[in-house]
């Protein structure tokens, strides 16, 4: 039987790990554990013991806060928002009706209901490119999926997106050398900001620099590597292994993210865009909506750039970032004020979406 780990004790288990696994722990993140309080009135604690189970759990609340000392980015854990009453529509409309309801539309028939980028359309065994009409970048294409319904595809599925995504950038970076910089990225469903129900991806390729997040996590990665002799990725991928957050599937390293933006942020580390990290994308995007309720998220290819450049980009991995976006019938927004302008707020723990994972690709070894 697995040892129970929560985020709510992570102090307790940093200190239990060896002297080395604290100092590479406390190299990267900084941990602050306080206890929030609070008196209500009497009126109130019915209220309370029927939404958050008691009136002593909402009294004393463990809040763990953790940030990435190289990154800058950070999240507060309390288990208990995932309580919260949230307004949402007494009838919401049924998922499937919706869904079946946008058959017909201009992905179902992409060659005429889409436009084709100058160097033409890329097609793959089971998608295909689109312009986009309305772009975030010069080079900015939809990867349109043969399958209508954006939450039904196989390993083989998830693969071909992203090969004709690939195929894409070369074709587009043929027709443009300077414009160097790819991003692949998933928006399923509206919580995610999908527009258009259909399964689909986006594919963009921009010049001069990478993104603006992109190239922070390159510069934290180079100045991490400078200032201390290491790999900061493969040390980042040890402390996962010391705290029991760590999934390998193959040669990509799954973990659920220490610092996630938003609930169930999970990271799929590579040295390649191959077999074992596509197969992790799919692995982990059927734990998220077959195991952890999953509806609506957005995913993101972090990738360095396709020719030199005047960055350094050594031991710059492939990285996928994966996040739950929420209940499709939230009348309320996973982002607030604290995520645009101070520190992300969290109720998932990470150890019980490491767990999910475990489960699933143990499963898939078996």
């Amino acid at each position: 039987m697995r040892e129970t780990r929560t985020i709510a004790g992570l102090e307790e288990q940093i200190a239990s790990l060896p002297a080395d696994a604290q100092a590479r722990f406390k190299a990267i993140f900084d941990l602050n554990v306080t206890v929030g309080k609070l008196v209500p009135p009497a009126a109130m604690r019915p209220w309370l013991a029927e939404h958050f189970g008691s009136v002593q759990a909402v009294q004393q609340q463990r809040i763990v806060k953790i940030t990435n000392r190289v990154t800058l980015e950070g999240s507060l854990f309390n288990d208990l928002r995932a309580s919260r009453p949230i307004q949402a529509p007494a009838n919401p409309e049924d998922l499937e009706e919706i869904i079946q309801a946008q058959v017909g539309g201009p992905f179902c028939h992409p060659e005429t209901g889409t436009p084709a980028d100058t160097f033409g359309r890329v097609r793959g065994r089971s998608s295909i490119s689109a312009s986009n009409v309305a772009k975030y970048d010069g080079w900015h294409a939809v990867i349109v999926f043969d399958s209508h319904h954006p939450l039904h595809f196989t390993a083989a599925q998830v693969a071909d997106y992203i090969d004709t995504a690939q195929e894409w950038v070369q074709a587009a970076h043929q027709a443009d050398p300077d414009a160097r910089y790819p991003l692949f990225l998933w928006n399923c469903l509206w919580r995610s900001g999908a527009s258009i129900l259909h399964g689909h991806a986006q594919i963009t390729l921009t010049r001069g620099m990478h993104y603006a997040r992109v190239e922070a996590w390159r510069q934290a990665a180079h100045r991490y590597r400078i200032a201390s002799r290491r790999p900061y990725f493969q040390d980042l991928i040890a402390i996962c292994q010391d705290l029991g957050l760590l999934v390998r599937l193959g040669e990509a390293a799954i973990y659920p993210s220490l610092t996630p933006f938003k609930d169930k942020e999970i990271h799929i580390v590579a040295p390649r865009l191959a077999g074992d990290l596509k197969l992790a994308i799919y692995q982990v995007l059927a734990t998220m909506t077959e195991k952890l309720g999953v509806q609506s998220f957005n995913l993101a290819l972090y990738q360095p750039p396709l020719a030199n450049t005047a960055e350094d980009w050594t031991g710059f991995p492939i990285i996928a970032r994966i996040i739950d976006r929420g209940s499709l019938h939230s009348r309320t927004s996973d982002i607030g004020s604290m995520e645009i302008f101070a520190q992300s707020v969290v109720a998932t723990d990470p150890f019980r979406v490491a767990e999910a994972l475990k489960n699933q690709i143990e499963g898939v070894r078996t």
